[in-house]
C-alpha cells in the first residue's frame, strides 16, 4: 500500500513486521494448514502480524515453494466469518475493495450500504485504484456495472464519485464558496422541489477544504446544517450517500467509527461491514477511528468487538484493531482534540434553537375551551379532540384556554383533565397545561418526595435550566410547595452532590460571553488538581462548571484539552463517581450540545426491555417549545432513526398520538 506522505503521521494499527522473511511465513503458512485440520491460531497470529505489503510478498514466495495459490488454500482449510476475514486481509486494499464492490451488485438486489461506504470515503487515488483492480478481477468495467445495478440520482451521484475528479486544491476561493452555499440553498430550501444536479455537482466535485468553508457558511447563512437540508430536500439511497459524502469530508474516521458501533450495537452482528472497515482501515486510520469511538460511544472499540465476537474470528478482529481504549492508559491524547472538534462544529451558540410546538394561528380560546368542555361532558372522553388541542397551542395559548374555560364553565380545565384521562396520557396532557416554571418546581418536587430520590431527574433539570428559568423555577416553588427549592434540596441530598445542585439551583451562572484569559485560569485549576484528591477535584470543578457561563465553559475545556490532551468529560468520567460524576456530566454535556444531551437521554428512556415513561414524557412537554426540533435532528444523526420512529416503536394508544403530536413530525 501507498506510504503516508512526509511528514504525516501513520494513523494504522498494522505496521511492517520487523525482520520479515516471506520464505519462513511461506512456510509457516503451509505448515499451519498441512494435514488433517488446520492451525487458525497460528495463521491469524501470522497474517495480522504483517502489513498488506509483506502479506503480498509471502503470497508470491508460497506460489514460488510450493506451486500453489496461497488465498485458495486458505478458503479451503478456513471457513465463515473467520475465512473472510483472513481471504480479505490476503489481498491488496483496491482488490479488497472490488470484490466488496462485485458482491454488492451481483445477484437479486443490491447492497446499497456497501457502495455507499466505499465509494463515499475513498480518495480520488484509491478510486483509480478500485476501478483498475475491478477490470483486472472481472474483465469488466466498474462504471457499467453500477450504472446496470442501479438508477435515479442515486445511479449519478454514484456516476460522478467512480471519476475520482474531486478536486484536491488547498487553495479556496471565499467567493466560490458563497456561491456553492446560495446554490445549494436556493437548490434545496428556497425551491418548490429540489435541483439535486447542484448537490450532486458541489458535493460530488469540490474539495475537502472547499466543502468544509462551504458548510460553515451554510449554517451561518441559513441557520441549519447541510444535513438537515438533506434530509429535508432528499430521500431514500439517494440521501444516505448524500449523508455519507458530508459526513466524510467532515470526519473520515468518524464516519467509519458511526459505521462499526451501527455494525454492532443491537442483536445481531453485521459482520460483513466489520470485516470490511477492519480490513480496509486497518493500515489507514485505525487509531483515528478508535479515539473518535471510544469518545463518541464512551466504550472502546476493543470491548465491544470483544463483547460482540466469538472464536478465532473475534480474535483476529482484536488483533486488527490493535488496542484496548479502556485500559489504563490506553486512551489517546489526540481523542480529546477530536472530541472537542466533534462538538464545536454542532456548537449550540451557532444553531437556532427550534421548538415543535409553535402558536397556532387564528387563535380562538372561546372556540378550543367549548370544544374542550364537549371532549368531556357526558359519558365517555373523546381523546383525540383533546391531545389535537392541547399538543398543537403555545404553553401561552394553553393558559389563556384554562381561564376561558373557567370564566365560561365555573370549572378548572386542570380537574376536568385530571377526571377524564388517566395514565401516562394525563400525565403528558397535564404537564402541557402548566406554565413550564410550575412544571418543572412539580417535577423536582416529585423527584425528592417519598421514598428515594430521583437524583437523575434532579441534574436533568438544574444542569440544563437558563438563570431566567431557575428563577422562575423558584419562585413557582414557593408559590406551590411554600417551601424554598434549597430547603427541600438540603433536607433530600448530601454532600457534594448537594452543594453542586444548590449551586445550580441558585441561578446565578455569569451571562456573557468567553474570556480567553480567564478560561485559560480556569482550565489550569481543574487541571492542576493531583489525581486522587477527590476532595478538592470535586470542589475546583463544582467552582468552574457551576458558576462560568456556557460559552465562556466552551472555551475553558478548549483550553483544558491544549493543556492536558483530554477532554474534561473523560477526566469526570475516569476520576469522579456517583451522582457527583452525573452532574457534572450532564453540566459539560449540556455546555457541548444540549440536543444532543437531550436526544441521548430520550433514546435512553426507550431502548431495551421497558420504557422509562416519566423521563420521556418530561423531556418531551419541557422541551417541545424550546428546541426539540434540534433534538429530533440530533436523535437521527446519532442513532440512524427519527425520534418519531423510536416512539412509534416504543409507545401505544393515546399517549404514542399525543408524543408523536408533540415530535412534530418525521425526519
Amino acid at each position: 500500500m501507498a506510504k503516508p506522505a512526509q511528514g504525516v503521521r501513520y494513523r494504522g494499527s498494522i505496521h511492517d513486521h520487523p525482520d520479515f522473511e516471506p520464505n519462513q511465513d511461506a512456510e509457516a503458512l503451509y505448515n499451519a494448514m498441512k494435514g488433517f485440520g488446520s492451525d487458525k491460531e497460528a495463521i491469524l497470529e501470522l497474517i495480522t502480524s504483517r502489513s498488506n505489503r509483506q502479506r503480498q510478498e509471502v503470497c508470491q514466495s508460497y506460489k514460488s515453494l510450493y506451486g500453489k495459490d496461497l488465498i485458495a488454500d486458505l478458503k479451503y482449510e478456513l471457513t465463515g466469518k473467520f475465512e473472510r476475514l483472513i481471504v480479505g486481509l490476503m489481498r491488496p486494499l483496491a482488490y479488497c475493495d472490488a470484490k466488496e464492490i462485485k458482491d454488492a451488485i451481483s445477484g437479486i438486489g443490491t447492497d446499497e450500504k456497501c457502495l455507499i461506504e466505499i465509494l463515499a470515503s475513498r480518495t480520488n487515488e484509491q478510486i483509480h485504484q478500485l476501478a483498475a483492480a475491478y477490470k483486472d478481477a472481472y474483465e469488466r468495467d466498474l462504471e457499467s456495472d453500477v450504472i446496470g445495478d442501479t438508477s435515479g440520482h442515486f445511479q449519478k451521484m454514484l456516476v460522478v464519485l467512480l471519476q475520482g475528479t474531486r478536486e484536491e486544491d488547498d487553495v479556496v476561493s471565499e467567493d466560490l464558496v458563497q456561491q456553492d452555499v446560495q446554490d445549494l440553498y436556493e437548490a434545496g430550501e428556497l425551491k418548490w422541489g429540489t435541483d439535486e444536479a447542484q448537490f450532486i455537482y458541489i458535493l460530488g466535485n469540490r474539495s475537502k477544504q472547499h466543502l468544509h468553508l462551504v458548510f460553515d457558511e451554510y449554517l451561518k447563512t441559513t441557520g441549519k446544517p447541510i444535513e438537515a437540508s438533506i434530509r429535508g430536500e432528499l430521500s431514500g439511497d439517494f440521501e444516505k450517500l448524500m449523508l455519507a459524502v458530508v459526513k466524510c469530508v467532515r470526519s473520515t474516521p468518524e464516519y467509519f467509527a458511526e459505521r462499526l458501533f451501527k455494525a454492532m450495537k443491537g442483536l445481531g452482528t453485521r459482520d460483513n461491514t466489520l470485516i470490511r472497515i477492519m480490513v480496509t482501515r486497518s493500515e489507514l486510520d485505525m487509531l483515528d477511528i478508535r479515539e473518535i469511538f471510544r469518545t463518541k460511544y464512551e466504550k472502546s472499540l476493543y470491548s465491544m468487538i470483544k463483547n460482540d465476537t466469538s472464536g478465532e474470528y473475534k480474535k483476529a478482529l482484536l488483533k486488527l484493531c490493535g488496542g484496548d481504549d479502556d485500559a489504563a492508559g490506553q486512551f489517546f491524547p489526540e481523542a480529546a482534540q477530536v472530541a472537542y472538534q466533534m462538538w464545536e462544529l454542532s456548537a449550540v451558540s451557532r444553531v437556532e434553537m427550534k421548538g415543535t410546538v409553535r402558536p397556532a394561528n387564528d387563535f380562538n380560546p372561546d372556540a378550543d375551551a367549548k370544544a374542550l368542555r364537549k371532549a368531556m361532558k357526558g359519558l365517555g372522553t373523546d381523546e383525540d379532540t383533546i391531545i389535537d388541542i392541547i399538543t398543537h397551542r403555545s404553553n401561552a395559548q394553553r393558559q389563556q384556554i384554562r381561564q376561558t374555560f373557567k370564566s365560561h364553565f365555573g370549572r378548572d380545565l386542570m380537574a376536568d383533565l385530571k377526571s377524564e384521562v388517566s395514565g401516562d396520557l394525563a400525565r403528558l396532557i397535564l404537564g402541557l397545561m402548566m406554565p413550564p416554571a410550575h412544571y418543572d418546581a412539580k417535577q423536582l418536587k416529585k423527584a425528592m418526595e417519598g421514598a428515594g430520590t430521583d437524583e437523575k431527574a434532579l441534574i436533568e433539570i438544574l444542569a440544563t435550566r437558563t438563570n431566567a428559568e431557575i428563577h422562575a423555577i423558584n419562585e413557582a416553588y414557593k408559590e406551590d410547595y411554600h417551601k424554598s427549592l434549597e430547603d427541600a434540596l438540603s433536607s433530600d441530598t448530601s454532600g457534594h452532590f448537594k452543594r453542586i445542585l444548590i449551586s445550580l439551583a441558585t441561578g446565578n451562572r455569569e451571562e456573557g460571553g468567553e474570556d480567553r484569559d480567564q478560561a485559560g485560569e480556569d482550565a489550569q485549576e481543574i487541571a492542576d488538581t493531583p489525581s486522587g484528591d477527590k476532595t478538592s477535584l470535586e470542589t475546583r470543578f463544582m467552582t468552574i462548571l457551576c458558576t462560568r457561563s456556557f460559552p465562556h465553559l466552551r472555551r475553558v475545556f478548549q483550553e483544558f484539552i491544549k493543556k492536558t490532551n483530554y477532554d474534561v468529560e473523560h477526566v469526570i468520567k475516569k476520576e469522579m463517581s456517583g451522582d457527583v460524576r452525573d452532574a457534572f456530566v450532564a453540566i459539560v454535556q449540556s455546555v457541548k450540545n444540549k440536543p444532543l444531551f437531550f436526544a441521548d437521554k430520550l433514546y435512553k428512556s426507550m431502548k431495551g426491555a421497558g420504557t422509562d415513561e416519566k423521563t420521556l414524557t418530561r423531556i418531551m412537554v419541557s422541551r417541545s417549545e424550546t428546541d426539540l426540533l434540534n433534538i429530533r435532528r440530533e436523535f437521527i444523526e446519532k442513532y440512524d432513526k427519527s425520534l418519531h420512529q423510536a416512539i412509534e416503536g416504543d409507545t401505544s394508544g393515546d399517549f404514542r398520538k399525543a408524543l408523536l403530536a408533540l415530535c412534530g413530525g418525521e425526519d
